[in-house]
């Protein structure tokens, strides 16, 4: 990148209150004119100087703290005017502007708080922070917000402040939920700032009852964020918690959105035409109830959002790799009990001691109807809802959300699959009746289904299925043509965990054929297939899987054995065996992570070892 000769704008030097040095004398002497530092702090707000703008909103940091200034700040629309710069292009910017804001609704109360709704803060606020879940991607990695900014600000108290608001303003509570759900997400540093008044106030959200989708959104939202806390909460207070997180998902999930949304769509129409009698002809008058309205959107938006969530909830308590979830709880101490809220703790016995949270967890998913309530949200959106919502462009978003609420389903069912056992799910009849679903799910269209999001969810939750299924004796229920039609389906999609998984699936398949007589034909076509995967795919994962699956369908048995001789099996993996180590030599280093090389060198040493029995077994 070339340089340029700009006249960088020094940064002042600042007071750990935040206000320049060099700005004591100048806000000394402000204070005392008539117009007072308002309106020109919030002037050099707009400055196109990043520098200026920082100063600025630690000068408003300061100031603000002084309660008589306040009044002017919110004559000059201050909240609106420091929003924006939420999402500046400037970290520092970011930073102080957000400090600015904090001070300015702590000193500021509830007049304040009205603002921020008004002005819509929360959500540039909320929407910086949910970009946080991208952790990985080098762009947050090189100096853009993190969550330090916001643990060093202290808004937690603004925003449970904010949550509080629930009876009378159900938007602010709402965005300030999906703001905590996102912040306390692997965030330990914030977890030493938890205090009884945090968990107090979201257990009055989790036990309010109000019955509309708006409320279901709110209450989703702070399970998930009790959830992330489970760190924090004191041991008398875990099992009770837990068990109240997943009733909370519970109701969510019970919810039919196939049924509501058709009803609330019809509900609009009503108001609509009701709406039109009553403004009677006047057409301004019209199109403002029109804009006003939406309440029904609004709710249908807010279930689907909710039901989301949940999925994601549930995923995250059936695979977190929290090393402290084994032991959820530490050696209880004397005052415990005064950091839980009473109603979550009264009448519970501490029953989850070191060392068990999983069976706790599995204890309440199953105890609430969890994994029935998965399988069911898995079926293809219904028909009606879809009709419905694709006859209004307004409504018309929701058809996306309804689709990726079965791909959520479809991955949590996956998640439930490979963490619990086979009886907890209800048994063979139960697995069997799930496989079957799955598959009229994939092979019940005349066409295969295309899209990426659904085929990646649906292919993990089979494969986690089919694997269960073979561990425990329990037939199969794929036919070889369905086999072969997913794996033509899978080699036609670009992601790379798709076409791993039909591989899989083709493997767990065919080892448990090998086992029984008569099957030789089937593995004859399920080999051939392994044996393109394995030689023609772009990916080494991928073909790394294939020969795994190889390994594990022609590893033993008469049937196995008729069936490599007719593919000649042999010497096709002794062509193969070249080109993968070439390709591990010349890709490796460059494409792959240090884990899936050393996955791919024990590969490679056991198609070697593959190959020497093959050569013994044929040969006799």
């Amino acid at each position: 990148m070339g340089k340029s000769k700009t006249t960088k704008f020094k940064r002042p030097q600042f007071h750990a209150v935040g206000l320049p040095v060099s700005a004591e004398k100048e806000e000394e002497e402000e204070d005392g004119g008539g117009e007072g530092p308002a309106a020109e702090l919030l002037d050099k707000l707009q400055s196109p100087s990043a520098d200026k703008r920082e100063f600025a909103c630690a000068s408003i940091s300061r100031v603000v703290q002084q309660s008589q200034t306040i009044p002017g700040f919110l004559q000059r629309d201050a909240v609106r005017r420091l929003g924006p710069l939420l999402l500046d292009s400037s970290l520092n910017v970011r930073e102080t502007a957000t400090g600015a804001l904090r001070n300015l609704s702590a000193c500021g109360g509830h007049e304040v708080c009205e603002d921020m709704v008004k002005h819509d803060v929360m959500t540039p606020l909320t929407a910086l922070l949910r970009e946080q879940d991208l952790g990985v991607n080098s762009f947050w990695n090189h100096g853009h917000f993190s969550l330090s900014v916001f643990n060093k600000s202290g808004l937690l108290d603004v925003v449970i402040q904010c949550l509080e608001r629930y009876p009378s303003n159900l938007e602010l509570a709402i965005s300030a939920a999906q703001c905590l759900h996102t912040v306390t997400e692997d965030n330990p540093e914030l977890l030493c700032s938890i205090s009884p008044a945090v968990l107090s106030a979201l257990e009055g959200v989790l036990l309010s009852s109000e019955p509309s989708m708006a409320h279901t959104l709110l209450r989703t939202l702070a399970a998930g964020t009790l959830w992330n806390l489970k760190g924090s909460l004191p041991a008398a207070c875990q099992a009770q918690t837990l068990s109240t997180v997943v009733a909370t998902l519970s109701q969510c999930l019970d919810v039919d959105a196939g049924v509501l949304i058709p009803e609330l769509r019809q509900a609009e129409e009503v108001r609509l035409r009701n709406s039109a009698v009553a403004t009677d002809g006047d057409d301004q008058l019209l199109v403002n109830i029109v804009q006003r309205g939406k309440e029904e959107l609004r709710e249908a938006t807010a279930l689907l959002t909710a039901q989301q969530t949940s999925f994601e909830i549930i995923v995250n308590m059936c695979c977190s790799d929290d090393p402290s979830d084994d032991e959820w709880e530490e050696e209880s101490s004397s005052d415990e009990s005064d950091l839980c809220p009473d109603s979550l703790c009264e009448g519970v016995s501490n029953l989850m001691s070191p060392l068990c949270l999983s069976a706790e967890v599995q204890g309440a998913l199953i105890n609430h109807s969890i994994p029935e309530k998965v399988l069911r949200k898995t079926s293809f959106p219904r028909k009606e809802a879809l009709d419905m919502c694709q006859q209004s462009s307004s409504w018309r978003g929701l058809i996306k959300k309804m689709h990726r609420i079965q791909s959520r389903a479809l991955t949590c069912l996956h998640s439930a699959l490979s963490t619990m056992d086979a009886e907890a799910l209800g048994g063979p009849a139960a697995l069997q009746a799930a496989a079957q679903h799955l598959s009229t799910l994939v092979f019940g269209s005349a066409e295969m289904p295309k899209d990426d999001e659904f085929l990646e969810a649906v292919i993990s939750a089979m494969r986690s299925l089919l694997q269960m299924i073979a561990s425990k004796n329990i037939p199969q229920c794929m036919s070889p043509q369905q086999l072969m039609s997913l794996c033509e389906a899978a080699n036609r999609c670009n992601v790379v965990s798709v076409r791993v998984n039909a591989v899989a699936i083709l493997g767990i398949t065919g080892s448990t054929l090998a086992k029984e007589k008569g099957s030789a034909a089937t593995l004859q076509m399920i080999g051939s297939a392994l044996l393109q995967v394995a030689s023609k795919d772009a990916n080494l994962v991928v073909n790394g899987e294939a020969l795994d699956a190889l390994f594990d369908v022609f590893a033993d048995g008469d049937e196995a054995e008729a069936a490599a001789k007719h593919i000649n099996l042999l010497h096709s993996l002794k062509t193969i065996q070249s080109v993968f180590k070439a390709k591990i030599r010349k890709e490796g280093r460059g494409k792959y992570s240090p884990q899936q090389l050393c996955v791919l060198d024990n590969i490679k040493v056991n198609l070697r070892r593959f190959i020497g029995y093959l050569d013994k077994t044929l040969k006799n």
